[in-house]
């Protein structure tokens, strides 16, 4: 597994180890090709669902987290750019950004890139809540774990967010149907 490092001053100063991104790369399948030859839409969204469980591991707050609490995140907002066709046989590379939290939300955003020529084929933006399993409702993180998050938000701090953070859906221009 690929990993990038988010590494900032305060980790220096206040001795915290850097928090380690884990990056995903994948191989695309045929299976995944549709009648136009490409990736299918569905499929950018897995290889992306898969690089967030990567980063929920890496935060504390995956399937091990689920076992041993009950507590778990939905996904409650994703935007989703599709940029350049892939095909199949072809790797991509997700690598993950994390934006922002608070107590009850993880705001993060993926980009994936063609492997060997390195440029950009699509991005995700998604809102995360922690969910109490037992009632199925939003719930605070435990105090310990949103320090955690928290820490690692701010040693990414110093990144530059990724292009289309924040984007909304629109028609150029405003235009609707007359």
């Amino acid at each position: 597994m690929l990993s990038a490092v988010c590494l900032t001053l305060g980790q220096f100063v206040n001795n915290v180890p850097p928090m380690e991104m884990p990056q995903l790369e994948g191989l695309v399948l045929p299976e995944w090709i549709d009648a136009n030859g490409h990736l299918n839409l569905a499929y950018y969204v897995v290889l992306f669902d898969q690089a967030t469980d990567l980063l929920y591991d890496a935060l504390g707050i995956g399937q091990a987290y689920r076992e041993a609490t009950g507590n778990s995140t939905f996904t409650a907002e994703t935007h989703t750019l599709y940029e350049r066709e892939v095909r199949v046989g072809e790797r991509v590379r997700v690598v993950p950004y994390l934006l922002g939290a608070d107590t009850k939300r993880l705001h993060y955003f993926h980009e994936m890139f063609h492997a060997e020529h390195g440029h950009r084929v699509a991005a995700q933006e998604l809102i995360a809540l922690h969910i109490d399993m037992s009632v199925r409702r939003v719930a605070p993180f435990p105090a310990d774990l949103l320090k955690k998050i928290s820490a690692a938000v701010r040693a990414c701090g110093d990144r530059p967010a990724p292009e289309g953070t924040g984007r909304r859906i629109a028609m150029p221009g405003g235009a609707r149907m007359p």
